[in-house]
């Protein structure tokens, strides 16, 4: 019997030639990732644990995305506290407030490799499985164990398999595909279990578009969100000086829990309704609903390519009156990026206001918190009550393309009417 995506990582983890789903194993960790929330937390641990010794500085990267700029002094101190730490403990891979989010910076900066075995603080750590790498989220206690051991225990998860054909119609993205994905099998629709990607729809899938699949696994309950390697990945890292990307895919013999299969080509645009993730409805059957918030960025749709996507509909047009459009890069890359190519200055034109490079209004800490009975359209990841703000107010997820469509009709609309004039 062959192996899945995930038994073929974990095998090579664990130092076994096979590992079969249900089992369980202690696999050597390649990276591991702490970000603001938690990683003074870790290092604290880990000086009562290990020694105060991380297990190998060049596997640890450590990111301040969520609380940037500091929103308190509390977070301040925080933020010192870490820095002190990571000067300390001789990690090199360290990114400071404003370089932007973790699940961005890790692939940008050339920290993934397919293959790999990684774990982070953040529960979306599932994002680099966009890259071949069994890529999940694990708790503070556990990762002060990592830190010191570089080693963690996992059980094997079983693998559903989604068969992806077709193409995408103008005016609908690969947001539209995960969204419609939780709407149809749920929110515990991949509970512990590794989401395979696969089919002739795969290949026309950018690395972008990979990333915001497999960061919104986390959201269906998954382990791990995986992508084959293929062209795309070494094209992409290709782009970051890595040479020599052996392809990494499932066997054709491997065994899975369950198949599914979605024809692209069908799709409409996707959006996720109040007060959860897998409330999904087309962007046909919603009219009239009017929106005081839009929202672009996060590590779901903070690249370039989404403020490309969005500035193409905004383009010489004003936003709304009444409504706040906030964009947020997913790092000072892509905000250098966009103002090289001009799309900040389109952003800004169409009257957006851009936010530091970070989590920012998705994390809901300080930026962009709405009011009672306001309604925001975002491309974040989730939409639970309370996370921006007032309980009282609702948050609609969707794609790039039709928050910038809604901030324009200062309602939710069909991005394909704004995208046949692009």
């Amino acid at each position: 019997m062959g192996s899945t995506l995930a038994e073929k990582i974990m095998a090579r983890a664990a130092g076994r030639d096979t590992v079969t789903a249900g089992e369980f194993i202690v696999a050597d960790i390649d990276l591991a990732m702490v970000h603001d929330i938690f990683a003074a937390s870790v290092f604290d641990m880990l000086a009562e644990v290990g020694g105060g010794k991380v297990f190998d500085p060049d596997k640890a990267v450590v990111v301040i995305d969520h609380l940037v700029p500091a929103p308190s002094a509390e977070a301040a101190a925080v933020h010192h506290r870490i820095r002190d730490h990571v000067a300390r403990l001789g990690i090199d891979a360290f990114y400071d407030s404003g370089e932007g989010i973790s699940h961005q910076l890790l692939p940008e900066k050339g920290h993934i490799r397919p293959g790999m075995m990684v774990v982070g603080t953040d529960s979306h750590t599932t994002t680099h499985g966009a890259l071949a790498a069994a890529s999940t989220g694990i708790g503070t206690s556990e990762m002060a164990y990592v830190m010191a051991t570089g080693r963690l225990w996992f059980r094997v998860p079983e693998t559903i398999r989604y068969e992806l054909r077709g193409s995408l119609t103008r005016g609908v993205s690969w947001k539209d595909v995960i969204l419609a994905l939780a709407g149809r099998f749920g929110s515990d629709g991949a509970q512990y279990r590794s989401m395979e990607f696969g089919g002739p729809a795969v290949a026309a899938a950018g690395m972008s578009s990979r990333l915001t699949v497999s960061n919104m696994g986390l959201e269906m309950g998954a382990k791990f969100a995986l992508f084959p390697s293929d062209a795309v990945t070494a094209a992409y890292l290709a782009d970051r000086g890595i040479e020599d990307v052996a392809p990494l895919e499932p066997d054709g013999d491997a065994s899975y829990e369950a198949e599914h299969e979605m024809d692209l080509s069908a799709l409409a645009p996707q959006v996720a309704l109040p007060h959860e993730v897998d409330n999904v409805e087309a962007v046909d059957d919603l009219t009239d609903i009017t929106i005081q918030q839009a929202f672009l960025g996060s590590c779901t749709n903070g690249r370039i390519e989404d403020l490309r996507a969005a500035a193409a509909i905004l383009d010489g047009r004003k936003i709304a009156a009444g409504v706040r459009l906030l964009v947020a890069p997913a790092s000072r890359g892509v905000l250098s990026q966009a103002i090289d190519e001009g799309i900040v200055a389109t952003l800004v034109e169409a009257g957006a206001s851009v936010l530091p490079s970070g989590c920012g209004p998705c994390f809901g800490g300080h930026g962009g918190l709405l009011a009672p009975g306001e309604r925001c359209i975002g491309t974040h990841n989730r939409n639970f009550i309370g996370r921006m703000g007032s309980p009282q107010a609702e948050i609609y997820l969707a794609s790039p393309e039709t928050v910038a469509a809604s901030a324009l009709a200062g309602r939710i609309a069909d991005p394909r009417e704004e995208a046949a004039n692009v």
